[in-house]
């Protein structure tokens, strides 16, 4: 494989690359996400979408399965939609700037504007408490994202 072009025999290994960088990701996310006042309701309103349950009985090994799903499945869309960045604006730093920023917005969207509504269980009081700790939560995964994809295809 040549760095900057995008083949068939990139898959796996881009697979597992985004996979690992999704987890890794994930997990440095839940350090703020913990500490935020509703940092940990984003993946009890996953969890409560999934059983259809309150938020206070959503189950927490559905809540963790999804938040940790959608984690590692997000890592592999950053690394693709990096990869194609890379082959289509021609620098590493600008396709992951570029990259973090879409699926910034595209993570911040569905959850606001799809997920919650579509659960319809958040207290109003508490949505837009809800969506900005959803969003400095998705900003350090983002950040951590980045610094492992940059950081990976600085070495090739």
């Amino acid at each position: 494989m040549t760095a900057g072009t995008l083949t068939i025999n990139w898959l796996p290994v881009g697979l597992l690359a985004g996979a690992a960088v999704g987890l890794v990701a994930t997990l440095a996310m839940d350090l703020p996400m913990n500490r935020l006042p509703e940092g940990p309701t984003a993946p009890r309103v996953a969890a409560g979408t999934l059983s259809d349950a309150s938020l206070e009985s959503a189950p927490d090994g559905v809540a963790t399965a999804a938040h940790y799903g959608a984690g590692v499945g997000t890592g592999v869309l950053f690394l693709a939609a990096v990869s194609a960045a890379r082959w289509l604006l021609d620098g590493t730093a600008l396709a992951v700037v570029a990259a973090a920023a879409a699926l910034g917005v595209l993570m911040n969207w569905f959850f606001s504007f799809v997920v919650v509504p579509t659960y319809g269980r958040v207290p109003d009081d508490r949505v837009g408490r809800v969506r900005r700790d959803w969003a400095l939560s998705a900003a350090a995964y983002l950040v951590v994202a980045s610094a492992l994809v940059a950081g990976g295809f600085a070495t090739l």
